[in-house]
């Protein structure tokens, strides 16, 4: 994590977008234009076609890709970046955010306002699922980038106050909290949360990292999916899971 470097490429992306038309208008989203140069400062490995596709970097070092949602659109260019090394997807999640309102009418944007909501690293679970069948594969890797951000919207929605269902414009990045690699299968037990039991069920897991069911029961899954956890037996109707003691040659389905 290098934070003198993201607030040098924050600087260098929204100075640019200012001296244009502004917030929301560049041809992608401020928080991706940022991470790419963060992540490749040199332009010149941007945008580089590879078998077809356009990766968002393409280094020497391997493909860089990011994502901020829907890693079931990425499966197409997996199959293609995967025979050519390592392949990092990268996932940015909104730490602390801010929230800004834009009146369409006359522009004018609001004070900022402090979310209640704080980002957490299991917002990726569902978007690994959809990746399911490539997480063991060992040129695939993750980078999970904690950002501080203020986040734009119009005031364009269907309730009274023009709120719900309102148009989101753009996020500007403020600051980089955290990050999070996983390079391989095992690196998942970074989301077991202290205080978990040797042996636990869904239910256990889901209370101690403070997550919806659905969240743990598919994270649970996918961790077993991978070996990274195993199946010791049940508790009632529920699966008993502890960490695995050695990494598994074949994944259980």
């Amino acid at each position: 994590m290098d934070q003198e470097a993201f607030n040098q490429a924050c600087s260098l992306v929204i100075d640019a977008a200012r001296e244009g038309n502004g917030i929301g208008t560049l041809g992608e989203k401020t928080v991706h234009a940022v991470l790419k140069q963060y992540l490749s400062p040199n332009p010149a490995f941007h945008e580089q076609k590879v078998d077809g596709f356009v990766a968002d970097i393409c280094r020497p070092e391997g493909i860089i890709e990011i994502q901020t949602r829907g890693f079931d659109k990425l499966r197409r260019k997996l199959d293609a970046f995967l025979t050519h090394g390592p392949v990092t997807v990268v996932y940015p999640i909104a730490h602390t955010k801010y929230l800004r309102w834009i009146d369409p009418l006359t522009g004018q944007v609001s004070a900022p306002r402090k979310s209640p909501l704080t980002g957490k690293i299991y917002s990726i679970i569902p978007e690994l699922y959809k990746l399911k069948f490539y997480l063991n594969h060992p040129n695939l890797h993750f980078k999970i980038i904690l950002i501080d951000v203020e986040e734009y919207r119009m005031l364009d929605g269907w309730s009274r106050d023009k709120k719900k269902g309102s148009t989101k414009c753009d996020k500007i990045p403020l600051g980089l909290y955290d990050e999070i690699d996983l390079n391989s299968p095992e690196d998942y037990v970074r989301f077991l949360p202290d205080g978990l039991p040797e042996e636990f069920t869904s239910s256990d897991y889901q209370k101690a990292a403070r997550i919806p069911q659905g969240y743990a029961t598919t994270a649970l899954h996918i961790f077993h999916y991978t070996g990274c956890l195993e199946r010791t037996g049940k508790k009632g109707k529920a699966y008993l899971y502890r960490k695995t003691e050695s990494k598994k040659t074949q994944p259980e389905v």
